[in-house]
């Protein structure tokens, strides 16, 4: 990736460009100390001098009002505030006529910056004084006052907190009057220029110290550049937070998100006092210090999907590169590429006004259909349809290009959504609420309604990224989830009545991705590239789970790293210095999940022979319990150990129906309340009570005893023979209450036990065949 960089022969400006910035992808008005505002329209070469401001007037920052989110048709912002060195800030028109000018600071207005929403502006000054002003220029508060001028100001991602410099300090204020303060020294230098991404939630800052930095919103730092030879003079964020500019002395450069840089330009501009990225995010204008606006396009940006590799070589050409052959194949585009991707078999771009679907096998004829908003911020794939996040909405596409749904919920924002915050799989979205991050949005693909009963998934934390499994049946789907303490979680996204589990499967993990060909799972965790083979273990065996993962050291990967992809058996990881790097994992469990799949359990035991892995026993294991094939069960957990499991099977192929052999299984699974319920739907009361009693679960036998008016004595009489092997006495108010007068004849309750067994096995040999609960033996 990097930056085609034009600028004219000849400046427009006769002094000092101050200011830039931009009202639509292709507008774009700059400010200059000539006391001239121009416009320059980028599709036609024209500029134009919108208005001639007075001469005490010098001009110093610039921001558009913004777009009303999720607002149609108005396209472009209408008016601006410009500040400027008389200590007033300007509401501006677009057609240049001043609509108010306000006394705001003593000394120089030095920053302004509307909020998100557009209801509040906060400018900051030379007096040291950050005021917050209503829309229409009215004072609401001075939010702070300090001894040095503030040179630069930025609004957090949910317009409750502000940003600012002090010096060599970074300070974020809450609007809320008692509310905690941050403030960390930030650099050696004084610090000229900061920006806060709504998206990624993170924090640019720019100083005299020649060092550009990031950090994350708590103050941490995340990145710190190498010096400079000059001061860092400006710093913008990408819209989606994915990219960042940074200006100098001839200097542009171009950053990823976690500081390594793309690339580094040397256009001849003087100081680049000021960038601004275009709505789409494709282009950045620069204000120089040598009276010219410098423009950059963002070129030769590259996505790779197992053997194809495209890459946008201009502004509307996409070149695709078939590595296996060489073939090359031109992509040509009406308008200019805004966002793509490729995956599964699909390359899905999006213009400024259309959407083109290619196939990977056929590169001449895509699909196309227009776009409802311009500006597309995220594109996500699945398997059989994709998604586009723009402005207005969640749109859910075939890959024929038909409309599938649009999923709402209240108070959405998309201008905020990104790869971490959405996930797409074939029958489900799942969407991180901004307003309570501790909530997860599950929709149906089909019809964008909310899933299943409707029911939100919450957790304890606050969630940083989510990710579906992306294969198996719709009641199967699971969601894994990194939370704020960076402990990893899996959840069923299925969610009918019942509270779902929600099971801890590693701690520490940083990054995650889960496989596009079966439900494998893997990420970084402290110091471990970690993948888990089959994640379902957590709530087949537990106990088994650590046989189930593979795992290496990550030290190689450096600080930071990134999971950029994992496509078949290729995991891809971005390291901090932005180098990528490939790890193969074996191709048997791939494989282990196909066979089991499609239920060939023989070739699954054959496989797991010929590999003679302990990691393939367990995971064998663990799915042949999970589909109730105890025959395969057995032999994987005699394969790996595990001699008690092996017997307990044994055992349950003994029993005599098939409900008591389902109500073992799931108890060996560990759903106690399940395989007591399938018992007592079956009439088998007696044994819903052993099973408590074999458990120690006295309180609950009890009750069942009580409730169906029958066994108490059969209760009773274990309960008495438990408390006489420990040498205890009774203390139970229940048990003591029903105990008295009661004589306990063992005889008689071994001859109940056996008629109930004999009952049992009687109704299992005259009931249906067809009601087998898919057990296997």
């Amino acid at each position: 990736m990097r930056l085609k960089i034009s600028l004219l022969k000849e400046p427009k400006h006769q002094e000092l460009v101050s200011c830039v910035g931009w009202t639509t992808a292709e507008e774009l008005y700059s400010c200059s100390d000539d006391h001239q505002i121009v416009k320059w329209n980028l599709l036609t070469s024209e500029t134009s001098q919108i208005v001639k401001l007075p001469d005490d007037i010098y001009p110093i920052d610039l921001h558009w009002f913004p777009k009303s989110l999720g607002v149609k048709k108005q396209t472009q912002a209408e008016s601006f505030v410009l500040t400027s060195s008389d200590g007033k800030f300007h509401l501006i028109s677009k057609l240049g006529r001043v609509e108010k000018s306000v006394e705001a600071h003593c000394g120089a207005v030095l920053a302004g910056r509307w909020n998100y929403e557009g209801t509040a502006l906060v400018t900051v000054g030379e007096d040291g004084q950050i005021k917050i002003w209503s829309k229409t220029g009215m004072l609401r508060s001075t939010l702070a006052q300090q001894g040095t001028p503030v040179y630069s100001v930025a609004w957090g991602p949910d317009s409750e907190k502000v940003l600012y410099t002090a010096g060599k300090q970074l300070i974020i204020k809450p609007l809320q009057p008692n509310a905690k303060v941050l403030q960390w020294k930030a650099h050696d230098g004084i610090i000229l220029k900061v920006d806060w991404n709504s998206v990624n939630d993170l924090i640019l800052s720019a100083g005299e110290d020649c060092k550009y930095k990031v950090w994350d919103s708590y103050g941490r730092p995340l990145y710190s550049s190498q010096p400079h030879e000059h001061p860092i003079t400006s710093v913008a964020w990408a819209p989606d937070g994915e990219l960042f500019a940074v200006g100098s002395f001839h200097t542009l450069r171009l950053c990823d998100k976690t500081g390594w840089s793309y690339a580094l330009e040397k256009p001849n501009t003087g100081s680049v006092v000021n960038i601004a990225w275009s709505i789409d995010g494709t282009q950045i204008a620069g204000a120089c210090g040598n009276r010219h606006v410098v423009f950059a396009h963002v070129v030769e940006q590259c996505w790779e999907w197992k053997n194809f590799q495209v890459t946008l070589t201009k502004r509307r050409t996409m070149q695709v590169r078939n590595v296996l052959n060489d073939a090359v194949d031109l992509l040509e585009f009406r308008d200019r590429v805004i966002k793509a991707s490729l995956n599964y078999a699909h390359l899905v771009v999006s213009t400024s006004l259309q959407c083109y679907v290619f196939s990977t096998k056929n590169w001449n004829t895509p699909l196309i259909f227009d776009l409802k908003e311009g500006t597309v911020s995220l594109i996500l794939q699945a398997e059989r349809h994709f998604l586009l996040v723009d402005g207005g909405g969640i749109y859910l596409y075939s890959y024929e290009g038909r409309f599938i749904s649009s999923p709402k919920f209240p108070g959405m924002r998309t201008d905020i959504l990104n790869a971490q915050t959405v996930s797409l799989s074939n029958d489900t979205i799942a969407i991180k609420d901004k307003a309570d991050e501790k909530i997860i949005f599950l929709f149906e693909t089909s019809t964008g309604k909310p899933l299943g009963d409707g029911k939100l998934l919450s957790h304890k934390n606050e969630i940083l990224e989510i990710a579906l499994d992306q294969k198996g049946l719709t009641n199967d789907r699971k969601i894994a989830f990194i939370d704020k303490n960076r402990d990893l979680y899996i959840t069923s996204v299925k969610r009918f009545g019942k509270e779902e589990q929600i099971v801890k499967l590693g701690t520490m993990v940083h990054t995650l991705a889960w496989n596009d060909t079966c439900n494998i799972l893997c990420g970084l965790q402290d110091t471990r590239f970690t993948v888990w083979y089959y994640p379902n273990t957590v709530y087949v065996d537990r106990d088994i789970l650590p046989k189930t993962l593979y795992e290496r050291d990550a030290s190689e990967f450096s600080k930071n790293p990134h999971i950029v992809s994992f496509v078949g058996n290729q995991v891809t990881i971005r390291r901090a210095d932005g180098s990528l790097i490939h790890i193969s994992i074996s191709p048997y469990p791939a494989i282990l999940h196909e066979y089991v799949s499609s239920s060939k359990w023989e070739d699954a035991v054959r496989l797991c022979r010929f590999v003679k892995e302990q990691t393939m026993w367990a995971c064998l294991a663990a799915m042949a319990v999970a589909n109730r094939d105890m025959t395969t069960a057995e032999i994987a957990y005699a394969a790996i150990g595990e001699i008690d499991k092996v017997q307990y099977i044994n055992s349950i192929k003994d029993l005599p129906s098939k409900e008591s052999k389902m109500a073992h299984i799931l108890m060996f699974s560990g759903n106690i309340q399940e395989a007591e319920m399938v018992l007592l739907q079956a009439g088998l009361v007696y044994q819903a009570i052993q099973i408590n009693i074999n458990l120690y679960n006295w309180e609950r036998a009890l009750e069942l005893a009580v409730k169906y008016k029958t066994h108490v004595d059969t209760v009773l009489a274990y309960r008495q023979k438990f408390l006489e092997t420990f040498g205890k006495q009774e203390t139970n108010k229940r048990y003591l209450q029903y105990a008295e007068g009661l004589q306990i004849d063992w005889e008689k309750i071994k001859a109940k036990i056996e008629m109930e067994i004999t009952k049992e096995r009687e109704r299992s040999s005259s009931s249906q065949p067809s009601k087998n609960f898919g057990l296997k033996y």
